[in-house]
């Protein structure tokens, strides 16, 4: 027999077996019956459903996209994820015509941006409002170059990464046939595109980048319901990164300082870190790279996003129009450091989640790496 309850935010279980059966059954069975009512089934068969009718719906298109360009490509695509799980599976199959991807195998790693949308679509609790990612452009004065940068904000336990470089003689398509506008920059005119996960428009930066000098992206929806419950955290132009950014572009005047401004978390003296209904009011999520690792655990926040979690920013990359050239950027990796203390495992409230692999302090300089 089996209950479930909520008592005072607690999940409550009570399980009874029948001593009908041999206690090797009763105590298989009691582990399948807890399995049954506390894994989050609805969300998970959701999901999966989603992910194989739209790989169903990709294997079609390429039967059918015979001399598409963009179909061929995604083809290539899915055969390398292909090869990536039947190696880590042990067993080699070539194409030699149809071919399948487990849906939660090595393609469920390269949906983490999409997972939050579909965490949405699909109701499933989480945080609210969880950023992800600050991403920057800055052209600096005279034109002399371009910054592009990235950080990654995701859980502490992804940090363990891989520098790659791919060198596949394949890649041979021509992008400009289907991605709108010139992707090049050339006698000083920088065209940049922006997409959206999901969506198949680009948006051309040029004319900000000559107006304003800079180009953020922080991956936050101006939702008008949220923004009319919780203010401007969910506006595009008024959360706290925007300001920020808006703020420190000006002090971007070489790398170094643009790496400065990419690591920048200051959260404990920064007035744009204060949080609404934030007790106490000012919040590790709210700066560049964030540290939400950093804020108490008995908090008050009004939405998940701003709670403690082992979440953050948790590296940072950039590269210039002129190492671009060489193949070459500049990564740090693991969560900021510069005003804030380091992460480290043993000493953090999240000791205790699987993180193998991983160094136990957080405490890393940038590096340099050459692929030219």
């Amino acid at each position: 027999m089996l209950g479930r309850r909520q008592k005072k935010r607690w999940a409550s279980l009570e399980l009874t077996t029948n001593e009908k059966y041999n206690d090797s059954i009763q105590a298989y069975a009691a582990g399948l019956a807890e399995a049954a009512v506390s894994q989050q089934t609805d969300y998970c068969q959701k999901l999966k459903n989603y992910i194989e009718t739209n790989l169903a719906w990709m294997e079609q298109q390429i039967e059918t996209g015979e001399g598409s360009e963009y179909w061929y490509q995604v083809r290539l695509a899915l055969l390398q994820l292909k090869g990536l799980e039947d190696g880590y599976n042990g067993r080699v199959a070539f194409p030699t015509g149809t071919f399948s991807i487990s849906p939660f195998g090595f393609l469920l790693f390269q949906l983490g941006g999409d997972l939050e949308d579909l965490e949405s679509a699909f109701n499933k609790s989480g945080n609210l409002g969880s950023g992800s990612c600050s991403a920057f452009i800055k052209l600096l004065p005279g034109n002399r170059d371009l910054l592009v940068s990235h950080d990654t904000w995701n859980n502490y336990q992804s940090m363990l990464r891989i520098l790659k470089k791919y060198n596949n003689q394949w890649m041979i398509v021509d992008y400009k046939l289907f991605i709108p506008g010139e992707t090049t920059i050339q006698e000083g005119v920088f065209t940049v595109l922006e997409q959206i996960p999901g969506m198949v428009i680009a948006d051309d930066k040029t004319k900000l980048l000559y107006e304003e000098s800079y180009w953020a992206s922080y991956n936050v929806p101006g939702l008008p319901q949220l923004v009319q419950k919780y203010g401007d955290w969910f506006t595009y132009e008024k959360n706290p990164r925007a300001q920020i950014f808006r703020r420190n572009h000006t002090l971007v005047r070489d790398l170094d300082s643009m790496i400065q401004l990419m690591r920048f978390n200051n959260f404990p003296k920064d007035p744009l870190s204060r949080c609404q209904g934030c007790d106490p009011p000012q919040n590790g999520e709210n700066a560049i790279s964030a540290r939400s690792d950093l804020n108490p655990a008995n908090g008050t926040y009004p939405f998940g996003a701003l709670r403690q979690r082992p979440h953050g920013g948790t590296d940072m990359k950039v590269t210039s129009f002129e190492m671009a050239k060489l193949y070459s950027f500049v990564a740090t990796s693991g969560p900021t450091w510069d005003d804030l203390p380091a992460f480290q495992w043993s000493s953090s409230p999240y000791h205790n989640l699987l993180h193998m692999g991983h160094p136990d302090l957080w405490r890393f300089s940038p590096i340099q790496v050459h692929w030219g």
